[in-house]
């Protein structure tokens, strides 16, 4: 299991995240280096290989950008956003097999 970003009443926004092993009971901090701004009411989908993050809400702006974490090197690339749907939060995401579709 793999947990990025979220609220908290008392510290903010979040922009970090860890990995869940359930064979050892142990989380694993994700790296930051070039993940997504802190976010809330985003979506996150797996493809099989990664982890998407796209859209959500800062505190003051609603987003359109996001990014992709691959386990396997502990590194994000950012998505690109020409032609991405507009900013939103607490919006759907699906994956089909081949897309995400928001």
């Amino acid at each position: 299991m793999i947990a990025w970003g979220g609220y908290h009443t008392n510290y903010g926004y979040f922009a970090d995240g860890a990995r869940y092993d359930p064979a050892t009971n142990r989380w694993t901090p994700l790296n930051s280096s070039g993940a997504p701004t802190a976010r809330s009411n985003h979506t996150a989908i797996w493809d099989g290989t990664e982890m998407i993050v796209f859209g959500g809400y800062d505190g003051s702006n609603y987003l359109g950008d996001g990014g992709r974490y691959d386990p396997a090197t502990d590194s994000w690339t950012a998505l690109a956003t020409t032609n991405a749907p507009a900013p939103r939060s607490n919006h759907s995401a699906v994956w089909t097999g081949t897309e995400m579709i928001v």
